[in-house]
């Protein structure tokens, strides 16, 4: 029988940082583990929470979360960022990860699990089909700057 990975929140500036790498994977963009603390040091003040599995103290995936209130949703959860580390994909992580939130959703009496993926993420696509995830919009945006 194999052991189920830990599931805990990145509360400390180290637990954030122990992240980084694995962050990157997804947000590229990211240039160093301080701008990743900074950055999740903001959106803390809007109910943004980073939940990991835990190998060790090595993340092999990630989840960064907020509860939203709006009125086309009601009160659900939204998935910022979800991610696996590239070499531990096909071990069931991702559906943990999806179940754990899930339950998160449901603790917090959130109606809907919200995320948004590119259009060009086609595996990212599938993986959220299999999950149980349906499109159910096209978002649009316009880059200001």
């Amino acid at each position: 029988m194999t052991t189920l990975l830990p599931l805990e929140h990145a509360e400390t500036d180290a637990d954030v940082a122990a992240c980084f790498e694995l962050m990157q994977q997804l947000r590229p963009h990211l240039s160093a583990p301080d701008e990743l603390v900074a950055r999740v040091a903001v959106q803390r003040a809007q109910q943004y929470r980073l939940l990991a599995m835990w190998d060790g103290r090595r993340p092999v995936a990630l989840a960064g979360y907020r509860q939203v209130d709006n009125l086309i949703h009601g009160r659900f959860l939204y998935v910022d960022d979800l991610v696996t580390d590239e070499r531990e994909r096909g071990r069931s992580h991702g559906e943990r990860m999806i179940d754990a939130l899930r339950e998160i959703g449901r603790s917090h009496r959130c109606g809907k699990l919200v995320l948004d993926t590119a259009l060009s993420n086609v595996l990212a696509q599938r993986f959220y089909f299999r999950a149980g995830m349906l499109p159910r919009a096209l978002r649009f945006s316009e880059d200001l700057q």
